[in-house]
């Protein structure tokens, strides 16, 4: 793969964030998939540092070898990249931070969620901030604030038509298919195809084992690709089992080390009784729409031949790109998915305490009034929390389907523009 120092640097919206956090925590965490730029952002925002990748054969022995003599020789302040491969590394910190607690001295990647895995999150309990990191949104390629949905959720969306211009081809299939590694967007189509496909194979061969007891990482593969055809719907797991051969345990397990490694995510059920949401099926996403589009073989002629796959791609893409803004946001953000007993769905529910706002995603290039049923459904059942819809299309401007439940139309192309 490509060095990353030798591509143009592209601004992360997480930078603030990152360099708030080095100012007043002794360890700092960057989170996320593999090769959707955390070593790039690291070295950038901390140039100074000595840089320490887990990926070198000859560091990796050592830290394994002795954890507390490897942290012992570094200096004060240095970033270790892919701290997920040696866990014992972070009693070593830890001792190391309670001697020195000033702030920034370790700078962390790690390529699997360490909140999940108990060893590395219990050691540095209280010691850590982290910043999940997740593949370029639409935003950060454009280099665009990425603030549709703060404006948005605070009232503050602004309608109208806009300046007529001569018709363009819908961008839209090309940003589905390419995704957010920044490998990919800077590849022509056949070569980012190859490397979406490789990548998936050099995750399974490698960062499985770190994380888990699994021997062969083929049966998680196998599993990922049913997930990536699956993508955007209800997650049944007894159903899953049966398909695969597997038991029910066995599935539940390859789904954990997935989330783990940030290839995919879970939605789960809105419901106006929380304690109601734990016990309907949730939505399964790939985390990255172009990940999923190499696994399904959906390429951008599919945009034309098969729009309902398509459409659960491009509704993947979309909660990407939510699930990155929501991230940013002061207030905890969290989305959803809903489906009642009638089968009335909406694809994504947004909520800020008992707040509720609901998402459609259409493909179409236009927005109708019919496609606002589950938005009204779940406008009943939020009652007085809810505060909004929006169907998102491939349109152009923003206009209002409903104003008295504030239903509005919106091009999916804000969720980068504004």
């Amino acid at each position: 793969m490509a060095d990353p120092q030798s591509q143009p640097y592209l601004k992360r919206h997480l930078e603030a964030s990152l360099a708030e956090a080095l100012r007043d925590t002794p360890v700092v965490c960057i989170l996320g998939p593999r090769q959707c730029g955390k070593s790039t952002l690291a070295r950038h925002i901390a140039p100074e540092r000595m840089y320490v990748s887990l990926d070198e054969p000859a560091n990796y022995k050592l830290a394994n070898t002795d954890p507390k003599g490897f942290i012992g020789e570094l200096p004060e302040f240095v970033t270790i990249d892919e701290v997920q491969r040696v866990p014992e590394l972070t009693l070593a910190i830890k001792l190391s931070v309670d001697a020195n607690r000033k702030p920034g001295r370790f700078l962390l990647t790690g390529s699997a969620n360490l909140l999940q895995l108990p060893r590395l999150a219990d050691s540095l309990a209280g010691r850590m901030e982290w910043i999940d990191l997740q593949p370029f949104s639409e935003a950060e390629k454009e280099g665009t604030v990425g603030g549709f949905l703060q404006k948005w959720l605070a009232g503050d969306l602004e309608t109208g038509i806009k300046a007529t211009r001569p018709p363009q081809a819908s961008t839209l299939p090309r940003r589905v298919i390419v995704g957010g590694y920044p490998e990919v967007f800077q590849r022509n189509p056949a070569r980012a195809r190859q490397w979406q496909e490789q990548y998936v194979r050099s995750i399974i061969d490698r960062d499985i084992h770190d994380i888990s007891q699994v021997k062969d990482g083929k049966n998680v593969a196998r599993f990922l690709e049913y997930v990536c055809h699956q993508n955007a719907q209800l997650l049944n797991i007894t159903e899953v089992a049966k398909a695969l051969g597997h038991t029910r345990p066995t599935v539940e397990k390859y789904l954990a080390i997935l989330e783990r490694l940030y290839l995919v995510r879970q939605l789960s059920p809105w419901h106006r009784n929380v304690r109601r949401r734990l016990i309907k099926a949730p939505k399964v996403f790939v985390c990255d729409s172009g990940l999923a589009a190499a696994q399904a073989g959906i390429t951008e002629t599919t945009w034309k031949t098969d729009r309902a796959v398509f459409g659960h791609l491009l509704e993947s893409f979309v909660v990407q790109q939510l699930s990155i803004q929501a991230g940013r946001m002061e207030a905890k953000t969290r989305l959803w998915h809903y489906r009642d007993k009638d089968k009335a769905e909406v694809d994504c529910v947004v909520t800020q305490g008992r707040h509720t706002w609901g998402i459609e995603v259409k493909a179409a290039a236009t927005a109708q009034m019919s496609d606002t049923h589950g938005l009204r459904k779940l406008a009943e059942q939020a009652g007085s929390d809810f505060k909004g819809g929006i169907v998102f299309y491939d349109g152009e401007s923003i206009l209002p389907l409903d104003r008295d439940l504030k239903f509005y139309a919106v091009p999916i192309s804000r969720l980068w523009e504004l």
